[in-house]
């Protein structure tokens, strides 16, 4: 209740901010016209996309040219992380700011609490189930300050979905978070057509050489554009592309990844061609955003930024490192992302500093010119970084929480982990073992210095844990012998 109650006044405030201002008298001087107006706000979250999967990071088989013509436009980073290894605690931090460890919601959500399964040794925390009212979000924070705020996908926050795989229902959806408009719609996406996929598959479509499935998800997204492009808005694109299950309804991409797997003799199989095609109409879709934000004329006073909520899926991307989705190795939690910033962020630069989904909430924040919420948040702004008025943050440590058991297509059990600086150490809770890495010289993480510098990986791991002690984290616990 108290916490509620916090955020209700704090909400209260800001919309007192924005009241006060439009309440100014008629004499007030305008801004001179050479200081611009806050700008227009996009986020693209890529649902799976693998830090390798596109050509910016080093894609040689996957056509990904809208994914080049972005990194051509933007300031690339090279080290930037999602919050978590898994969807939902990712999303949940990067829509508040705060980490999964403060959240408590460092799994997808499920219905109920969750039993030990055969052979884990510690008894996880019970899993999260729904994205509490009392966070703050994104569409919350920088509202007040004249946005128009839509939220068109993939929300995953909540079991309250009203009966619908991935609905965002009417209790803890986006439009209870603050989000003006918004919308579930699968798009071309399979899950739109997933029970037919389980009875045997569909057809392919009538879709000729180049031509691509209609997306009525990126209709109605760009709908929003075109109605809000004369006043300030905030849009949340979210992807379901590219998350299982897989198909296509365009032969024309199977046969063309097929023919240059042979050519190139590559031995793939039917799943992994057809990923290829899921990649690339990821990449077509994300092009159509950015025709429409440049077609509407709104490029120049637009940020986008453009990142994915956790690593690839081990059956089929290109994570290009360690790991994948599911684990804390650097496949697990490194993801592309990109700032289009024109005039400010330097188009075609490259950012080798690290950085995470919670930055987003106060980078947001600043630049709709709002002060963040009021509560702790585990982000911080990049708009230094992005206008290169610094090479560096104050910051110089990332943490991961992920006290959790998963088995499905990898073995990963509860662990938390550290950057700083270079160096990253994974803590394992079930034996208390560390393994301590160097980045700077082996991104692959294939040299455990953790016996060679236990002086070093000792002293990260007493900072990780005191770290998530701040943070309110949920532990695993010993679980009680049998009698």
């Amino acid at each position: 209740m108290k916490t509620t109650s916090r955020k209700h006044i704090r909400l209260l405030g800001l919309s007192a901010i924005a009241a006060g201002a439009a309440a100014l008298p008629a004499a007030t001087p305008a801004p001179p016209p050479s200081q611009p107006s806050r700008p227009n706000i996009v986020f693209i979250l890529i649902d799976d996309l693998g830090w390798g999967d596109t050509g910016p990071y080093g894609q040689k088989f996957i056509d990904t040219p809208n994914f080049d013509r972005l990194a051509s436009q933007s300031m690339t980073f090279t080290n930037a992380y999602a919050p978590s290894p898994i969807c939902s605690a990712s999303r949940a931090a990067s829509l508040t700011g705060r980490s999964p460890a403060r959240l408590h919601f460092e799994f997808v959500t499920k219905p109920g609490p969750g039993k030990p399964a055969p052979g884990q040794l510690l008894r996880q925390p019970a899993y999260p189930r729904d994205l509490p009212l009392s966070e703050i979000s994104l569409a919350e924070a920088i509202a007040p300050a004249g946005y128009k705020t839509g939220y068109f996908g993939k929300w995953h926050l909540t079991q309250e979905t009203g009966g619908v795989y991935l609905g965002h229902g009417d209790k803890f959806g986006p439009a209870q978070q603050g989000f003006a408009e918004t919308s579930e719609e699968r798009g071309s996406h399979p899950y739109k057509y997933q029970k037919e996929l389980k009875k045997g598959g569909l057809e392919y479509g009538p879709y000729s050489k180049g031509e691509y499935a209609p997306d009525p998800l990126f209709d109605q997204a760009i709908d929003f554009l075109r109605r809000n492009k004369d006043g300030r808005f905030f849009l949340f694109l979210s992807h379901y592309y590219v998350h299982y299950p897989l198909d296509t309804r365009c032969k024309w991409l199977v046969d063309k990844y097929e023919a240059r797997a042979k050519e190139r003799e590559l031995k793939m199989d039917k799943e992994r061609i057809t990923y290829a095609a899921f990649v690339e109409t990821m990449d077509y879709l994300v092009g159509r955003a950015l025709d429409a934000i440049d077609a509407l004329g709104l490029a120049d006073n637009t940020l986008l930024v453009l990142t994915s909520d956790n690593g690839g899926d081990p059956r089929v991307a290109w994570n290009g490192l360690r790991g994948s989705k599911w684990t804390l190795y650097e496949g697990g939690v490194r993801a592309p992302f990109f700032v289009r910033w024109p005039g400010v962020a330097k188009a075609g630069s490259r950012c080798d500093v690290p950085v995470t989904g919670t930055d987003i909430m106060p980078t947001f924040c600043e630049v709709a010119g709002v002060e963040p919420p009021g509560v702790p948040l585990d982000g911080t702004s990049l708009v230094p970084l992005a206008s290169g008025k610094s090479q560096t943050l104050a910051r110089d440590t990332l943490t991961w929480h992920f006290p959790f058991y998963h088995k499905a297509f990898v073995d990963t059990r509860p662990c938390s982990s550290i950057r700083k600086g270079d160096m990253k150490l994974i803590y394992f809770y079930e034996d208390e073992r560390m393994e301590l890495y160097d980045l700077a010289a082996d991104a692959m993480e294939k040299n455990d210095l953790s016996k060679s510098n236990p002086k070093l990986a000792t002293a990260l791991k007493d900072e990780l844990l005191k770290t998530l002690k701040e943070q309110g984290a949920r532990f695993p616990q010993k679980r009680p012998p049998k009698i």
